[in-house]
C-alpha cells in the first residue's frame, strides 16, 4: 500500500514524468534555485566563438602593417586556443561537478529529502576523482558507440544514463557505477530514450513560452530522470540494499 508521503514510483515513461510533475510542484522554489545556479555555474564560455579573418583588423583606428596583421592574427589565434583549451578543461575538471551535484539534489526531492544545495559544489572536495573519471568514461563510451554508426551511441547513453546517480548516491567508483548503471537499465533503454526524445519537445515548448518556460522544463525532466532512477532501485535492488539518504 502506497504510504501518504511517498510518491508514486514505478520505472515506465508516464509514471516518470507524472512523479517528476509531482515532484516539480512540491519542491519549485527550491529546485528552481538549483536550476538558476546549475545555469550560471554552466553556462560560462557557452557563447564565446571566435572566428577570425583578417578584414577583421580594417575595424581598429590604427593602420595595419602586413607584418602587424600577421603579428596581431598570430596573437588573437593564441588568445582564442587559450580561452578554447580554458573551456575544454572547464567542461571536462569543473562542469561535471556541478552537475551531477544537481543530480543527487532532484533525487533527494524525489526521496522527499530537504535538497542539500551544498551538493552543487561539495563534489569538488569529496568524490572528485569518480566524478570526473566517471564522466570521462561514459563520454568515451558514447563517442566511440556514435562512431560505430550512431545507433550504438545511442544505445550505450540509454544505458550509462544512472551513472551519474550512482556515483553520487552509491559512492561507486567509475567502472563499478558504468556496470550497475548498466545491469539496472537492462529492459529500460527503450524507456530511457523515449523520454530523452519527449525531453527535447519539452524545452523546446519551454524556450517559445517568452524563454523563462525552459526552467520548468529542466525542472520536470530533471525530476522525472531522478524518479525513474529511484524506481529502478525499488524493483531491482533488495530493500536492504538500498540507500536512502
Amino acid at each position: 500500500m502506497e504510504k501518504v508521503n511517498e510518491y508514486r514510483l514505478f520505472p515506465t515513461f508516464g509514471d516518470s514524468f507524472g512523479t517528476g510533475w509531482r515532484v516539480m510542484m512540491d519542491n519549485f522554489l527550491r529546485l528552481l534555485l538549483v536550476v538558476f545556479v546549475l545555469f550560471i555555474l554552466t553556462a560560462p564560455l557557452k557563447g564565446l566563438n571566435f572566428e577570425l579573418d583578417h578584414n577583421d583588423l580594417r575595424k581598429f583606428p590604427w593602420e595595419w602593417s602586413d607584418w602587424n596583421k600577421v603579428f596581431g592574427m598570430a596573437s588573437l589565434g593564441i588568445f582564442a586556443a587559450f580561452i578554447m583549451i580554458i573551456m575544454l578543461l572547464y567542461s571536462f575538471l569543473a562542469k561535471p561537478v556541478i552537475e551531477y551535484g544537481a543530480k543527487m539534489i532532484f533525487l533527494q526531492a524525489v526521496r522527499r529529502t530537504k535538497p542539500d544545495f551544498e551538493l552543487l559544489i561539495k563534489g569538488f572536495w569529496e568524490n572528485y576523482f569518480p566524478i570526473i573519471l566517471a564522466n570521462l568514461m561514459v563520454f568515451g563510451l558514447v563517442v566511440i558507440g556514435f562512431f560505430a554508426l550512431i545507433v550504438p551511441g545511442i544505445i550505450i547513453a540509454c544505458r550509462l544514463a544512472f551513472t551519474p546517480y550512482i556515483v553520487m548516491d552509491k559512492k561507486l567508483d567509475p567502472i563499478e557505477a558504468v556496470e550497475l548503471s548498466w545491469k539496472l537499465t537492462r529492459g529500460h533503454g527503450w524507456t530511457i530514450f523515449l523520454m530523452g526524445f519527449v525531453s527535447f519537445f519539452i524545452y523546446i515548448t519551454g524556450l517559445m513560452i517568452l524563454f523563462v518556460g525552459i526552467f520548468p522544463a529542466v525542472i520536470w525532466v530533471k525530476s522525472a530522470f531522478a524518479s525513474l532512477y529511484q524506481s529502478v532501485l525499488l524493483e531491482k535492488e533488495k530493500p536492504a540494499e538500498i540507500t536512502v539518504q
